[in-house]
């Protein structure tokens, strides 16, 4: 019946009035719907002007510079999960900005400073490797280092691709 009024009608302003009224129903109604949702509105906006607002303080002392807050030192030593790098990222630049080569003997940390000597030991068949920090990462939760494919292969975990390891601070760069 809708239809046959839209399409039978003269004046345009009538067909969308007819239309208006089958989707938000009478002109009464259609107020209060109004009324609500202007008080509704309103209500959002007063209670938003509630919230405290995030005031800013000087600070009274400057924050730690970010090499200060490790206090690194050499022969400083970390326990946890390593793994190596897949043979996909040979060449692509890393953090240091050098190109990744999977036949030297380089790692990636955290928050090593790039330069970092560090010796990785398997602490299940208690081989060793010295490598350089020059990337960052690892990207997983619970894994403290990624490896070179050459440093991964002399400590004996290619075939697991994971290890607990313990590094030791050998160098720090000047």
């Amino acid at each position: 019946m809708l239809v046959a009024r839209l399409q039978g009608s003269a004046r345009p302003a009538m067909a969308q009035n007819y239309l208006w009224q089958a989707i938000c129903g009478t002109g009464t109604m259609m107020r209060a719907w109004m009324q609500y949702s202007s008080l509704l509105l309103s209500g959002l906006l007063v209670l938003a002007g509630c919230v405290p607002a995030v005031r800013f303080r000087a600070a009274t002392t400057p924050p730690p510079a970010a090499s200060s807050s490790l206090a690194l030192s050499t022969g400083q030593t970390m326990r946890g999960v390593a793994s190596y790098y897949h043979d996909a990222f040979d060449g692509q630049l890393t953090a240091s900005g050098e190109p990744f080569n999977q036949n030297r003997l380089t790692a990636a940390h955290p928050s090593l400073p790039f330069g970092t000597i560090v010796k990785v030991t398997n602490l299940q068949n208690q081989r060793s490797v010295v490598v350089r920090i020059n990337d960052r990462g690892p990207f997983v939760s619970g894994r403290i280092l990624d490896l070179s494919r050459a440093a991964a292969e002399q400590l004996g975990m290619i075939g697991t691709g994971l290890a607990q390891v313990e590094i030791t601070i050998v160098t720090l760069p000047q």
